[in-house]
């Protein structure tokens, strides 16, 4: 009941391979350059814009996000004041995935910033409504610029497109095999979710990533270091969650994404320049992912 799996395979730094097989929906052949929503691999994608901002003087790490912007939730909660990017990308922002996860139903810091890892897209959105304010520019403008046009993804957007998305969209799939039929994003972009992109476009951008392509050499370093211990596997870099060890005594770099009729997931091995990218657009996904990802990287 997954009706298309797409797969790039990055070697030596460079594109080999794309595949998408199924379909976008019953009786509509997937192509290869189908467009499917990737869920939270929109956080990476979030972090480089952050971090070529960092990269050219325009943006500061560490610099408290209140400066900008504070969220009506949490004003009057002092805590607010030492929320910074750097918190957001190393997911140690205090704050749940998301606010309606609290009881309150209120964005609402759960530990003080800084002092322990919590995955949480609402970070990711602070952080968005604060580039907004300081740039006064629309943050999918922001992201079509310095990212989707920089690295040639032609095919990426933030939001939904009709004449663009229709013809190749693959569309969201329950446990049924049966499409949800979901509401489509068509304004108030999202950093955390929601990028509508394809194989070959995220590819392009993995194998940027692992290039560090408009980065400093000391924010790409930063990036990759591993800033908070999530377990014994690893932790958090800027925007990615570094393995260590992962395969024949390489560290990778991973994120994940998984919202209604979506899985997707991406491994990158900067010390190899290799990586994998994988989408589906059915609630099963991870079942498939899953096993290409181990028999991808068997010993």
């Amino acid at each position: 009941n997954i009706p298309a799996f797409g797969i790039g395979i990055i070697e030596d730094g460079v594109l080999r391979q794309i595949r998408v097989y199924g379909e976008l929906k019953k009786d509509t052949p997937a192509p290869y350059n189908a467009i499917f929503n990737i869920a939270s691999l929109s956080k990476p994608i979030s972090t480089m814009l952050t971090l070529r901002l960092v990269s050219s003087g325009d943006w500061d790490l560490d610099e408290p996000l209140y400066h900008y912007w504070v969220d009506p939730d949490d004003k009057d909660d002092p805590l607010h004041k030492e929320l910074t990017t750097r918190h957001v990308l190393t997911h140690q922002t205090g704050f749940d995935n998301w606010r309606w996860n609290n009881e309150s139903k209120k964005l609402t810091f759960n530990f003080e910033p800084g002092t322990k890892c919590k995955y949480s897209g609402e970070g990711f959105e602070y952080l968005r409504h604060a580039m907004e304010q300081k740039f006064n520019i629309p943050f999918e403008e922001l992201v079509d610029s310095l990212i989707f046009k920089s690295y040639e993804m032609k095919d990426s957007r933030l939001l939904w497109d009709e004449k663009m998305h229709k013809s190749r969209y693959a569309e969201e799939h329950n446990k049924e095999g049966e499409p949800y039929n979901l509401w489509k994003r068509t304004d108030d972009a999202c950093a955390s979710d929601d990028v509508l992109t394809t194989i070959e476009d995220y590819c392009l951008f993995g194998i940027n990533v692992m290039k560090g392509t408009g980065l400093t050499e000391e924010v790409h370093q930063d990036m990759l270091a591993l800033q908070g211990i999530a377990d014994e596997k690893g932790g958090f870099g800027l925007g990615w969650y570094i393995l260590l060890n992962f395969y024949n005594g390489e560290y990778a770099i991973i994120h994940d994404g998984s919202d209604a009729g979506v899985a997707t997931k991406v491994i990158l091995l900067p010390e190899s320049n290799r990586g994998i990218v994988m989408f589906t657009n059915g609630d099963y996904g991870f079942d498939i992912i899953n096993i290409v990802e181990a028999n991808f990287f068997s010993p």
